[in-house]
């Protein structure tokens, strides 16, 4: 997830530039980003789900493993919730704590922006970052305690869900809170249209997911999960929008780990 140097010149991207753009940039996995130019980055964010996929699929085997070698619910959802902040160096995580900094603060968009980029954890990070993943490992037990199945679905779709929800925080509109960084890079790059689309496809396929899973009810809840999992970043990115004039990667991993959040929580409701 780091802020890679074109290696050719800019064009109309090929057809690999935007998966390597979503995982080279999204994920540790070893993947050469080729170009680093808005052009890519809009074909990349569109493929960020898709980096979710891979995220989100990796969880959900290690967490299925752990309860085939004998482990709790409970231990298997904290392998599940390990892995994800593995395949990103806890960046994600790291963005939300440092956006709960940022946004408790009392002080000026500047400065509280200053605050953000700082090493250090304050007392709004910590506290959120305890709470989302007690919720997270909370959840996902729940989800294991059903079934394997139930669990590995519950993983695999909350990964998903919040790479959707980068790519709806970078679409046409959204502007970026400071000149240079990943959200500078991507912020407003994503045709709204484009967005809406691939909200709707995956909001389905996840209602497919859960249909074939264990039936109708299942089908509407990996639905709502997606939903409001999405709705809860679009919270707080109004919300930072507001307070901080734009986006900044801390801000779009911030809204990585709400979705998630929240999609699972929503998983785990009935």
């Amino acid at each position: 997830m780091s802020d890679p140097t074109p290696s050719r010149p800019a064009g109309r991207p090929g057809l690999l530039d935007g998966p390597r753009f979503a995982l080279g940039t999204l994920t540790t996995l070893p993947v050469r980003v080729r170009r680093w130019d808005r052009a890519a980055a809009r074909h990349g964010m569109l493929w960020a789900p898709s980096a979710g996929l891979a995220v989100g699929g990796a969880a959900a085997l290690a967490g299925v493993a752990g309860t085939a070698v004998g482990l709790s619910p409970a231990l298997a959802a904290v392998v599940a919730v390990a892995v994800p902040a593995l395949l990103t160096r806890a960046l994600h995580l790291d963005g939300l704590a440092d956006t709960a900094d940022g946004l408790g603060s009392a002080k000026p968009a500047d400065e509280a922006l200053r605050i953000m980029k700082r090493s250090d954890i304050g007392p709004f990070g910590v506290v959120t970052l305890l709470l989302a993943l007690g919720a997270q490992v909370a959840a996902l037990a729940e989800a294991f305690a059903r079934s394997p199945a139930q669990g590995a679905l519950a993983a695999l779709l909350s990964a998903v869900t919040a790479r959707l929800a980068l790519t709806l925080g970078a679409r046409v509109g959204v502007p970026a809170a400071r000149p240079e960084g990943l959200g500078a890079a991507v912020a407003g790059t994503v045709p709204r249209t484009a967005a809406l689309a691939l909200a709707v496809a995956l909001t389905l396929a996840a209602a497919a997911a859960g249909l074939l899973l264990d039936g109708r009810i299942e089908a509407l809840r990996a639905a709502a999960a997606v939903l409001l999992g999405c709705l809860a970043a679009e919270t707080l990115l109004r919300r930072c929008v507001r307070r901080f004039s734009g986006v900044t990667g801390d801000v779009l991993g911030a809204l990585a780990e709400t979705a998630t959040t929240v999609s699972l929580l929503v998983l785990c409701v009935g």
